[in-house]
């Protein structure tokens, strides 16, 4: 059973401590110490406000839940520790830069950084296009005013253009986009529609290629007991944790 420390201490750190199938947790870090604690009593595990003590902890895989910030403050050293990685908030490697620096060091000290599908499905699918060729990858994103802080009486659409440039404009936007560029090795157009008569956030991926082509929409419900986050992307944690250490691996 694998042995996990987790780095983050939000809603989804939360359903990761409450889930324990497949996979143990052993140590839980958060600056601010009484967050981590709090897990901690859920989880039955060691709470750290110090990064360094908690990653010399007995663990073999570091679960990031927390931020952009925390995979590039503590990415690399986790890694230089001897941890895997799983990275939730993929928006931290649309960075060149700091991709190219974490995949070094995973590679210098022959470790892996594993990035679960998130809010969206599929990706193992889209791979495909690292070994043949695509035409286009679109991804259409639609949310209620609410979730973006806007009153509106009509669907608007927000923003065209790519992933890259999205980045600039709306930050808290990327993840799902970055994850289907790193899957495909690809460009994907993204389109950020707002629209009031919707209540949960859609996630619609447009693919063609030599492969044919393929549509999908994912309609994210929030979690339980935090609105603005999806339970999807926190399932995805858990489904890649509890199928850690099997012999049978379904899919890539």
């Amino acid at each position: 059973m694998v042995r996990i420390g987790l780095l983050g201490c939000g809603n989804v750190g939360k359903i990761v401590a409450d889930h324990q199938e497949g996979f143990t947790v052993v140590s839980i870090f958060d600056k601010i110490f009484e967050a981590a604690s709090e897990i901690a009593t859920i989880a039955h595990a060691t709470p750290y406000s110090d990064f360094e003590a908690f990653i010399q902890g007995p663990f073999e895989l570091c679960v990031e839940a927390a931020s952009v910030e925390a995979v590039q403050t503590y990415g690399c050293r986790a890694l230089e520790c001897g941890k895997d990685l799983v990275v939730l908030s993929v928006g931290a490697l649309a960075d060149p830069t700091f991709r190219k620096m974490i995949c070094d060091t995973a590679r210098a000290h022959k470790r892996k950084i594993h990035v679960p599908s998130g809010a969206i499905m599929g990706l193992d699918n889209l791979k495909i296009g690292q070994i043949s060729k695509l035409h286009s990858v679109t991804l259409r994103t639609t949310k209620p005013p609410s979730s973006l802080g806007l009153t509106t009486s009509t669907r608007e659409l927000l923003f065209a253009g790519s992933a890259t440039e999205c980045i600039a404009h709306y930050p808290k936007n990327t993840n799902v986009s970055i994850a289907l560029e790193l899957a495909t090795d690809h460009d994907v157009q993204v389109e950020l529609w707002v629209d009031p008569t919707v209540s949960q956030n859609t996630h619609e991926i447009v693919a063609s290629g030599e492969f044919g082509e393929i549509y999908s929409k994912i309609t994210n419900l929030p979690s339980p007991k935090n609105p603005a986050t999806s339970y999807l992307a926190a399932l995805s944690i858990l489904a890649l944790l509890k199928a850690y250490d099997d012999p049978l691996v379904i899919g890539t």
